[in-house]
């Protein structure tokens, strides 16, 4: 097996593990970074400070690292950040700055904290919207930033036809392959959207994903690992005596609760986190005691 192909199986286990310990959808996840880094840990952007699997810039990197570092093991990278009155985070020991910035090149660790982002950002999103984010509204805030994409979805609601330029023309500037066409007319919102779900969607399946990354999802992951491997983790099984096990329990929990394993079972993927598997996971871990 050719060292690429252990590197990207490598980043893939990395990418499921962080949706499993914080319940962020694995399709979604994946989906991310295939677009933004074709998987690579070591991605670097040529025009900004945009670095590592999920291209963080070094302020949301930062930001993020302070806020959620603590909790995975990155306390001292937490405890050394700190943020200003004016919201910039800064760190006071240059060497130290240098190797929390360097964490976005460890694929672990920036899935974790792509993970906690998005998770962030879909607790906000969703107070402000009103309803249920899409993966596609967590690619905006990551796009746009948080406001940018709050700005970006209400405009969208009450006129899904409008200018996406118009409403954002320096990151129109920036990014004109995003909101304009090839002939140099300017996109809809509604049509800036669907390409982003599509763009989503087709990184997804590219990695080998069995579900859409654009699509609304539970915050709860189902805890079912979509990789399982060898003890090196090369190796992507996704057979189906993994699937019939977990249909299994499915079918015996779903009879518990009084539902009908015939047609309820069928309709339930446990490899795609939905509110039944979340009820069903919830249960689960109350079995193991977790």
């Amino acid at each position: 097996m050719s060292v690429a192909a252990v590197s990207k199986a490598s980043v893939q286990t990395a990418i499921a593990a962080a949706s499993r310990k914080t319940g962020v959808d694995f399709n979604y996840l994946l989906g991310q970074a295939q677009v933004e880094s074709g998987l690579r840990s070591d991605a670097r952007a040529g025009t900004s400070s945009a670095t590592g699997l999920y291209q963080f810039i070094e302020q949301s990197w930062l930001g993020v690292v302070k806020n959620h570092g603590t909790e995975h093991g990155l306390g001292w990278a937490a405890d050394s950040i700190r943020r200003t009155a004016s919201g910039k985070y800064v760190v006071t020991d240059a060497a130290t700055r240098r190797a929390i910035l360097d964490l976005r090149g460890d694929a672990q660790t920036s899935a974790l904290m792509a993970a906690e982002h998005a998770a962030d950002n879909k607790a906000s999103l969703e107070g402000s919207l009103g309803r249920s984010a899409t993966g596609t509204d967590l690619y905006m805030a990551h796009f746009l930033g948080l406001g940018g994409a709050r700005s970006f979805l209400g405009a969208m609601a009450e006129d899904p036809q409008r200018s996406g330029a118009s409403l954002f023309p320096a990151a129109a500037r920036a990014n004109r392959g995003v909101f304009y066409t090839a002939g140099g007319q300017p996109r809809s919102l509604a049509d800036i959207y669907t390409r982003f779900a599509g763009k989503l969607d087709s990184g997804a399946a590219s990695a080998g994903a069995t579900g859409l990354a654009s699509d609304g999802f539970d915050s709860l992951s189902s805890g079912l690992d979509p990789f399982a491997g060898d003890g090196e983790g090369s190796e992507v099984i996704l057979g189906n005596g993994a699937v019939d096990n977990d249909r299994h329990w499915v079918e015996t929990t779903l009879a518990q609760l009084g539902g009908n394993r015939a047609t309820d079972a069928a309709r339930v993927n446990p490899l795609r986190p939905t509110p039944e598997t979340a009820r069903l996971a919830y249960l689960m871990l109350a079995k193991l005691g977790a």
